[in-house]
C-alpha cells in the first residue's frame, strides 16, 4: 500500500486527516503515551483509508490503526490475539501485529501498532491475470479454512453475524429490496435471497475472512502479496468469504475460482445470497451500525 501525501488526502478522499474525529496529533499523542520509542517517527494518513478503522503510516515500516465507532473496536483485540497465530499457517502475509495501544488522550478504544505491507489494493483494471489472481486467492481462502479453530472465536456480534446464516439480516434485506422496488429486478433479487436461506450450512465450522473485497486484497506484479483487515474474521461458514466472485471477479476468473474453491452448490447459493445482502447491510439504514457506503455493484447471477 502505498502513503498518503503531504496534505493528507488519498486519491479516493478518505485519507483526510482528522476523520471520525481522529487526527495525524491525536496519534502522536498516543504513541508519546504508550510507545515512546515510536514517538519521534512521522505519521502520515494512508493514501486508501477504510471505513471501520482509519489507519496511519508511522514512519516506513509501521502502521498505526484506530477504530472508528464503539462496534469496530472488538476487532482490535480480535486481530491482535488471532493474527500471529494465523499468519504460521496462511501462504501470503497477514497484518503483523507490533503493539496493542489502550484508551488514552480521549481516544476512548483499544488501538493497535503493526507493520506495513507492500503492495497495491487489487483493481480488476490492473491485474493482467486475473483468473490466475483468483486462483491464488481460492487457495488462500482455503488455507485459511484449514487453520486450527482451537479456543477461536464463534461467529457472532463480532463479526457482525458474518458465519452465520445469512438469515439473520432477512428483514433488512427484505426491506431494501422493497425500496429498489421498479428499480432492479426485485423478483429475480428475491429469488437469489430465499435459494441461499434455502441452502443451509451443515458442515464443521471453519475460519472465515468476513470482508473479502478488492481493498483487502494486496497484490505485486499481478500476484496476491497479502490480506489484511481481518475485523470482521471468526469461525463459520465460510460462504460470506464467496462474494468477491462477483465483486472482482467475472466470466472466466469467476469460474475458476469457483472450481478451485471446491464449494458445493448450497455455499454457492450463500455466498451469492451475501453478494446480494452486503449492499443493503452497508447502507446508512442498516440496523445496529455505524453508516458506510455501499460498493457491490456486479451481477449475482
Amino acid at each position: 500500500m502505498q502513503a498518503g501525501g503531504p496534505d493528507g488526502r488519498g486519491i479516493d478522499g478518505h485519507g483526510i486527516d482528522g476523520r471520525a474525529g481522529i487526527d495525524a496529533a491525536l496519534v502522536k499523542r498516543l504513541l508519546a503515551a504508550q510507545f515512546p520509542e515510536w514517538a519521534g517517527l512521522p505519521v502520515t494518513p494512508v493514501e486508501f483509508d477504510g471505513w471501520d478503522n482509519r489507519t496511519y503510516r508511522l514512519g516506513e515500516t509501521m502502521t498505526v490503526r484506530l477504530p472508528t465507532a464503539a462496534g469496530y473496536a472488538p476487532a482490535i483485540a480480535k486481530e491482535h490475539e488471532w493474527l500471529p497465530r494465523l499468519a504460521a499457517q496462511l501462504p501470503v502475509a497477514v497484518p503483523p501485529i507490533l503493539g496493542l495501544g489502550v484508551p488514552g488522550e480521549g481516544f476512548p478504544f483499544h488501538w493497535s501498532v503493526r507493520g506495513w505491507l507492500e503492495g497495491r489494493t487489487a483493481d480488476r483494471a490492473e491485474l493482467d491475470d486475473l483468473p490466475g489472481f483468483a486462483a491464488e486467492l481460492a487457495a488462500f481462502l482455503l488455507a485459511l479454512q484449514a487453520c486450527d479453530t482451537t479456543g477461536a472465536p464463534d461467529a457472532g456480534e463480532h463479526s457482525w453475524f458474518r458465519g452465520t446464516s445469512p438469515a439473520h439480516y432477512d428483514d433488512e434485506t427484505r426491506r431494501c429490496l422493497s425500496r429498489l422496488s421498479g428499480r432492479i429486478d426485485t423478483e429475480g433479487a428475491e429469488a437469489v435471497w430465499d435459494a441461499a436461506l434455502d441452502a443451509r450450512w451443515g458442515g464443521p465450522p471453519v475460519w472465515f475472512h468476513g470482508d473479502v473485497a478488492a481493498g483487502n486484497l494486496l497484490e505485486e506484479k499481478g500476484s496476491l502479496a497479502a490480506v489484511i483487515d481481518f475485523g470482521t474474521s471468526g469461525v463459520g461458514d465460510p460462504a460470506c468469504d464467496l462474494v468477491i466472485a462477483w465483486t472482482l471477479f467475472g466470466g472466466e476468473s469467476r469460474s475458476i475460482f469457483r472450481r478451485e474453491i471446491a464449494m458445493d452448490e448450497a455455499r454457492w447459493a450463500r455466498g451469492r445470497g451475501w453478494a446480494l445482502g452486503r449492499p443493503c447491510l452497508a447502507s446508512p439504514k442498516a440496523p445496529g451500525r455505524p453508516a458506510r457506503r455501499a460498493t457491490y455493484g456486479s451481477s449475482v447471477s
